[in-house]
C-alpha cells in the first residue's frame, strides 16, 4: 500500500497540494499574525483588545460556519477552487495561532530593551529587526508550526472552496473514503499524521530550548 501510494499520481499530486498550499498560507499566517500582535503589543489600548478579539475569530466560529461564509463571500470574489482563495482562507484561519504564540512570547519580553536600543539612535524597524524578533522567534516559529499543521489537514473548508481543480491531501481522503474504502488512505492517514508529529516534536523542542 505504500507503494501504490507513493507511485500514484493522484495521491503524490494531491500531496503536493498540501503542502504548497499550508507553506504558502503559513508565510501570509506569520507575516500577518506576528505584525499584528507586536502592533497591539505596542499600542496596548482598549481598540487592540478589539482587534485581538477579531483576530481570534476564525477558531472562536465553528468551522462550518466560517466555511460557509467564506464560501459565498468567494463566490462574489471568482475566488472559487483558486489557490489563491484557499491560501487566503487558510491563511486566515492560521493567524489567531500565531497571535497566542507571538503575543505570550512578547508577555515575557523586557521593554527596556527597546528602550535602549531607541536611546541609541536605533529606528523602529532596526528596533524590530534586531531587538524584537530575534527575542520572540520561538513563539513565532511555534505559530508558524501550528499554522502548518492546521493547513496541511484542514478538510472542512476545502469541501466548500474546492471542486475537482484542487485536490489537497484531506479532500482526497475524503472523496475516498465516500467512494470506496480503498487501504491507501490509510498511508495518507499516515503520513498527515507522521508530518504533523514530527512538526509537534519540532515544538516541544523550541520550548524546551527557549525554557533551558
Amino acid at each position: 500500500h505504500y507503494v501504490a501510494f507513493f507511485t500514484s499520481e493522484r495521491w503524490l499530486t494531491s500531496t503536493w497540494q498540501s503542502l504548497v498550499i499550508a507553506v504558502l498560507s503559513t508565510v501570509l499566517a506569520v507575516g500577518t499574525g506576528a505584525l499584528c500582535a507586536i502592533g497591539c503589543w505596542k499600542l496596548s489600548t482598549r481598540l487592540t483588545e478589539l482587534v485581538r478579539v477579531l483576530m481570534l475569530l476564525p477558531i472562536i466560529v465553528p468551522s462550518i460556519v466560517y466555511a460557509l461564509g467564506i464560501y459565498r463571500l468567494w463566490i462574489r470574489l471568482g475566488l472559487l477552487d483558486t489557490y489563491l482563495g484557499i491560501i487566503l482562507a487558510h491563511g486566515v484561519t492560521g493567524i489567531p495561532y500565531v497571535m497566542i504564540t507571538v503575543s505570550a512570547a512578547l508577555a515575557n519580553f523586557d521593554p527596556r530593551l527597546e528602550q535602549a536600543a531607541r536611546s541609541m539612535g536605533a529606528t523602529l524597524a532596526q528596533t524590530l529587526r534586531w531587538v524584537i524578533l530575534p527575542r520572540i522567534m520561538p513563539g513565532i516559529a511555534s505559530g508558524a508550526i501550528f499554522a502548518f499543521i492546521h493547513s496541511w489537514d484542514e478538510a472542512v473548508l476545502i469541501l466548500f472552496i474546492a471542486s475537482r481543480a484542487l485536490f489537497t491531501l484531506p479532500r482526497r481522503m475524503w472523496d475516498g473514503i465516500q467512494e470506496n474504502l480503498d487501504p491507501v488512505m490509510a498511508v495518507a492517514a499516515c503520513v498527515v499524521m507522521l508530518l504533523s508529529m514530527l512538526l509537534l516534536a519540532g515544538d516541544l523542542w523550541l520550548r524546551r530550548k527557549r525554557t533551558g
